[in-house]
């Protein structure tokens, strides 16, 4: 195992955070303080319980994962993104480093960002609504996984793209309507049971669904069941990275 490479890579995109920290710390934090102001303090106040839980405080981990996914991606993408466009990349390729290290480096300061900006949430939320964390360490458990998850998709994202409105269409498209879909606002125990059953498809509904358990003990879907889809996804995540890898899809000309 190549340390030194793993860690220059994941020190340099990390560099990348204090150059950016406007877009990529306060940014993301300012745009999710503003739900928990409007719907959380402003709104959840005249709004009934969900499943014994108030409102405000039954936002708040759908709110982190919808945070959480979109900077994974973001983050992922755009690190890997960056070296194919600016012919970099073959530098890395040819370095005495493993493909195992160069993505262990990118996905790992991705990954990085994304939960230290979903604990910088959590606490931020505090000031607006009172909630609870009944187990710490799942919640930190999901937090990690759902992080490396992402990003490892980011990373695939960031491949594929041959143009920088490409990193976009899968995010904005598909990932922010599914988390928007997932649960995030409310709970899918709420819908009409037809409705119900289709949102079992959306792969969102797990990982928000165990989050929110680790918060209040509560879910739609078992926690047994959301950590394996969330592993079934990771999995299939790191199937496509050695596919690529072996391949050299988009990466060799």
């Amino acid at each position: 195992m190549n340390g030194l490479g793993i860690w220059a890579i994941y020190t340099f995109e990390l560099a990348r955070l204090r150059r950016t920290l406007w877009q990529s710390i306060a940014s993301p934090v300012i745009s999710t303080t503003l739900y928990f102001v409007v719907f959380g303090a402003a709104i959840g106040a005249r709004m009934t319980d969900v499943n014994g839980i108030g409102y405000g405080a039954f936002l708040v981990p759908g709110l982190i994962m919808l945070m959480l996914l979109n900077e994974s991606i973001s983050n992922a993408s755009f690190g890997i993104y960056m070296p194919k466009f600016t012919g970099t990349i073959y530098e890395v390729l040819s370095a005495p480093i493993s493909p195992a290290e160069i993505v262990i480096g990118y996905v790992g300061a991705a990954a990085t960002k994304s939960v230290l900006l979903g604990i910088l949430v959590l606490v931020t939320a505090r000031l607006f609504v009172p909630y609870e964390v009944q187990h710490p360490v799942w919640m930190l458990g999901f937090l990690v996984l759902t992080a490396v998850t992402f990003s490892l998709f980011g990373f695939i994202i960031g491949i594929w793209a041959d143009g920088f409105e490409k990193l976009q269409i899968i995010p904005l498209m598909i990932v922010t309507p599914l988390t928007f879909l997932g649960g995030s606002f409310y709970s899918i125990s709420m819908l009409p049971p037809f409705w119900q059953k289709v949102s079992l498809f959306n792969p969102v509904v797990y990982l928000i669904s165990g989050f929110r358990w680790s918060f209040y003990g509560s879910a739609d879907v078992h926690i047994a069941v959301s950590v394996g889809m969330t592993l079934v996804f990771l999995a299939v995540c790191l199937l496509l990275v050695w596919w690529i890898f072996r391949t050299g899809y988009k990466l060799k000309p």
